[in-house]
């Protein structure tokens, strides 16, 4: 199956179920969708796709938030938390200093549990409730563990998630324990994690919902269905560039595949199509790697550190999907320093947008874009930031100002004021 912006519409399968059906990326097998719970294709386990008979224009949606695109995506109504419909911020400080014509933040840190996680289990734990499974599970660098207990205790469903002992911000896992999940601590990184809870789903001990599941996805396409109409409604056109951080890659192939179908639609022409740019950590960047030395597909890293944790990944999953999504819009990926993401949570901060660490790398990269000469001045440009800065407020108070120790009368902190 060709992950291309030209491929033509595919045929509607007999597997379809209300034309809706699972494709796998590599071998184009098709599956019911709904009969049984698979992850990756039965013949070559490749990654599979949610496939739709009918593709709907922008004239198609209605209503607000994630479940206002329903006809792209594969039930009518999830469940939900009024996920979605999150702001498209203007930044002109911001935007005047990095030197592009437009420059908007999409801040996704302004969902439910705070962070774009909601867009894909509003639709997975809907999935999972169609196709009957009892036990949830998902390995976690700490966002998808909050958004998946808090969409599991709204379905009323049993929560299991684990997660890297030691190596999570504080915030993410107090949400994961208030909204019941069971939590694993695992003597290992994120990736031993996920190697772990696909194990559990194999043997059918849990309905696995990281990235690696085709519907969480769905959800995840929203993001940028709400970029494209943002953009067109205030500038009439549509952005050139859209920057993201990249962990597992789940949102630059989510992005990817609904600009894509938006193309086979009729509602976007190929050059409309922004271009998709991947932004690493240094000491996670495998994404980055693949990119520039040409490959088809990542070398996993074993030994990853950055203190931006919801990236810190070094195998990530969706990168089949991914790197084509990068080079077919003509975008890039690029790494940049722990010290490049804290400054760039500093500028949104002055802002008046508080973002974690690992949000803070699409404005990174952008600026180091910018320097390169790879983004020129005339662009229009969405930074997505993925999650809040309470996510993790340890780090969010190492990059801020340090209290000031004052006496407990006026007299005194005027004294102090004046004493700067």
């Amino acid at each position: 199956m060709s992950l291309s912006l030209s491929a033509e519409q595919p045929a509607t399968p007999d597997a379809a179920d209300d034309g809706v059906w699972l494709e796998c990326i590599e071998c184009g097998e098709t599956f019911a969708p709904f009969e049984d719970v698979r992850y990756t294709c039965d013949e070559c386990d490749g990654l599979l796709e949610v496939r739709y008979a009918d593709l709907p224009t922008f004239d198609d949606f209605e209503g607000e938030g994630v479940w206002r695109y329903a006809d792209a995506l594969p039930l009518e109504e999830g469940v939900t938390t009024q996920e979605g419909a999150t702001p498209l911020y203007e930044v002109p400080r911001l935007e005047d200093s990095v030197g592009v014509e437009a420059l908007r933040i999409k801040h996704e840190g302004m969902n439910p549990t705070g962070s774009f996680k909601d867009r894909g289990m509003t639709v997975g734990v809907a999935v999972a409730r169609e196709l009957g499974v009892g036990r949830l599970a998902c390995a976690s660098t700490g966002n998808t563990s909050a958004a998946l207990a808090a969409y599991g205790s709204r379905g009323g469903m049993e929560t299991l998630v684990l997660l890297p002992a030691g190596k999570v911000a504080a915030g993410k896992i107090a949400q994961a324990s208030l909204h019941g999940a069971r939590i694993l601590e695992v003597d290992g990184n994120f990736d031993a994690c996920l190697d772990i809870v696909q194990e559990l789903a194999e043997a059918g001990e849990a309905y696995l919902l990281n990235s690696l599941n085709p519907f969480r996805l769905e959800g995840q396409k929203t993001i940028g269905l709400e970029i494209l109409e943002g953009f067109r409604d205030d500038y009439g056109e549509f952005p050139d560039r859209i920057v993201l951080p990249v962990g597992n890659a789940g949102n630059t192939s989510a992005l990817y595949k609904a600009f894509r179908e938006l193309v086979q639609a009729g509602a976007l022409s190929e050059d409309e199509v922004p271009k998709l740019v991947g932004v690493q950590a240094e000491g996670a960047a495998p994404m980055v790697e693949a990119i520039e030395n040409g490959a088809d597909e990542v070398r996993r890293w074993d030994d990853v550190e950055t203190r931006a944790t919801a990236i810190r990944i070094g195998n990530p999953v969706n990168a089949p999907k991914a790197l084509p999504g990068i080079r077919e819009t003509g975008g890039t990926a690029i790494s940049v320093s722990d010290e490049e993401i804290t400054e760039a949570q500093r500028d949104l901060a002055r802002e008046g947008i508080g973002v974690e660490p690992a949000s803070a790398a699409s404005v990174a990269g952008l600026r180091k874009l910018r320097a390169e000469g790879i983004v020129d001045d005339d662009e229009r440009v969405a930074c997505l930031t993925t999650g809040h800065l309470l996510k993790d407020p340890d780090a969010a108070a190492a990059a801020g100002n340090d209290p000031e120790p004052v006496p407990a009368d006026t007299e005194g902190v005027l004294e102090h004021l004046q004493n700067e």
